[in-house]
């Protein structure tokens, strides 16, 4: 099978909804899926965070992060029922949505495949740290929303990565960008499969083509401008980037101020690990 019919098959499959998850993943989306009952009670939800260590962790850690309220001198949690009535049941949901992510990469095991993941895991959360800080200052939309869908704008892409195992050479040289296309159609299918809100696909669905707005203030432009100013750009390419404050809405005071609250936040998020 050539390149060209490799991604065929890939996307074929993802447009009929035959996407495929690991169980790692499965796992996590259970955890989501009770964390999004109306009904679920604080205990149940506690239970379910101390069922996965990882996100135990990292609920406390980004419990006791500046943009939690933990700052100039604020007290600290160190225990996941304070951290779960602290951060609140939606901005849990950010960090599930980080877990479920992260663990697309358990399939990988091309070292330069994993290294490519490493780096897409990193973009994206330096994304959702800096989309949560440019909601709370610049665009107004709402910072969970906004953290959540940073988190999970690149769900696609990491898909693809997880299937070029398979097929060796899938994403070298793609001068046609037939990964880009293949990417965007499993974001679709993906998103869908995990019961992402509507507000929130739209906003992903539309990122690669979008145009920044005079004055940013949707989840979209917040997306934009989050991946304009990220460290670090996606390995599969995307939404351009830029370090020149001088064409872009923002002054480097502003920028500065926005990198410096993200940097806690991509550290509660970023330390997930990738098995």
């Amino acid at each position: 099978m050539n390149k060209l019919e490799a991604f065929g098959y890939i996307a074929a499959q993802a447009a009929r909804g035959d996407i495929t998850f690991p169980t790692s993943v499965n796992a996590v989306l259970r955890l989501q899926l009770a964390l999004d009952d109306p009904d679920c009670h604080v205990d149940e939800a506690i239970r379910l965070v101390l069922s996965e260590p990882q996100l135990a962790a990292r609920t406390v850690a980004l419990a006791n992060t500046a943009a939690y309220g933990s700052g100039a001198g604020g007290a600290q949690v160190n225990n996941v029922r304070a951290a779960v009535l602290r951060i609140g049941y939606r901005r849990l949901r950010g960090l599930v949505a980080a877990l479920m992510v992260r663990q697309f990469g358990h399939r990988i095991a091309d070292p330069l495949l994993r290294a490519r993941a490493e780096q897409l895991w990193t973009h994206s959360v330096q994304v959702a740290a800096l989309a949560q800080a440019l909601a709370r200052h610049v665009t107004k939309v709402d910072p969970d929303t906004a953290l959540f869908a940073g988190i999970v704008h690149e769900v696609g892409g990491f898909y693809l990565l997880s299937r070029a195992d398979e097929f060796p050479g899938l994403l070298e040289d793609d001068t046609e960008n037939w990964g880009v296309l293949v990417e965007d159609v499993a974001s679709v299918e993906i998103m869908r499969k995990l019961a992402i809100p509507a507000d929130v696909a739209d906003a992903v669905c539309g990122l690669r083509d979008a145009v920044l707005s005079q004055e940013p203030q949707s989840l979209l432009d917040t997306l934009v401008l989050a991946n304009r100013y990220a460290m670090v750009a996606s390995p599969l390419g995307g939404v351009g980037q830029h370090d020149d404050y001088a064409s872009g809405p923002l002054d480097a005071a502003t920028l500065q101020l926005l990198r410096s609250e993200a940097a806690d936040t991509a550290q509660a998020l970023g330390d997930v690990a990738l098995v």
